[in-house]
């Protein structure tokens, strides 16, 4: 097994939110661009604004990286609408996987059918242009039976829909990494979650993101069925693999 293809690697702070200038935050993106060319993972998942920059430098160097991007991130809680249109631009722009914070409030209000056709439309529109979609269900802002039902949910409404093979371009992701706990509690993938969205949402794929930052962490996560985990640790991780190769 080769760790790398299971790796999206991340960087998805604002210049804000880093508290640096956008310069500098830029430079964060292309440093990481770089390194997803060096180590070959799967994925850079970066914000809208700098995938043109990502792309011509993919292209430069002749590299199978894709491009991801988020949408309606961190909350999620805009309208279909807005979502589509964001989506749409990002598809504009060239990015191969668009992840979706789904509106979990508007879940957690029991707002079921606006998540359906929530759903419904996203998943519609990205397989329309050939590009993935994932979808970011938040599970620290969940109990363990939110977690259950939007999993099975997001499953039924893909199956119902869609031929077969759509599931395999149909994420259920577990985090945006940016949630707000209260005592330090994780606010992303955690093996009980993952379980958990593995037992209730395939055969669609599913992707653990946040927290995981070190090699054998992923490696269970692999275990439990996870198709792709998200880390600004993608680094770490790989050298790790390469370290116990040569080891053996």
């Amino acid at each position: 097994m080769i760790i790398n293809q299971y790796l999206d690697a991340t960087y998805l702070k604002t210049a804000a939110q880093a508290n640096i200038s956008e310069f500098e935050n830029q430079q964060k993106v292309l440093d990481l661009v770089d390194e997803a060319i060096s180590h070959g993972y799967k994925l850079i998942m970066i914000r809208a604004k700098y995938i043109s920059t990502a792309k011509k430098m993919l292209s430069e160097s002749n590299s199978e990286v894709l491009i991801g991007t988020v949408i309606d991130f961190p909350e999620g809680n805009s309208s279909i609408e807005n979502k589509l249109e964001e989506a749409k631009k990002a598809i504009f722009l060239e990015a191969d996987e668009l992840d979706f914070v789904i509106n979990y409030k508007a879940f957690k209000q029991g707002e079921i059918n606006l998540i359906k056709e929530e759903v419904l439309a996203c998943t519609r529109l990205c397989i329309e242009n050939n590009k993935g979609v994932k979808f970011i269900i938040e599970v620290a802002a969940l109990s363990t039976a939110e977690i259950i039902v939007i999993s099975q949910l997001i499953k039924e409404v893909v199956l119902t829909n869609f031929e077969a093979t759509v599931a395999k371009k149909v994420f259920v992701k577990s985090s945006t990494g940016f949630f707000k706990t209260e005592h330090n509690k994780p606010n992303g993938a955690t093996l009980e979650t993952m379980k958990l969205i593995s037992e209730n949402a395939k055969p669609l794929q599913i992707k653990a993101a946040g927290g995981v930052r070190d090699y054998g962490t992923a490696l269970k996560m692999i275990s439990l069925g996870v198709d792709r985990i998200g880390t600004s640790s993608a680094k770490e991780i790989c050298t790790k693999q390469e370290i116990n190769s040569t080891e053996y």
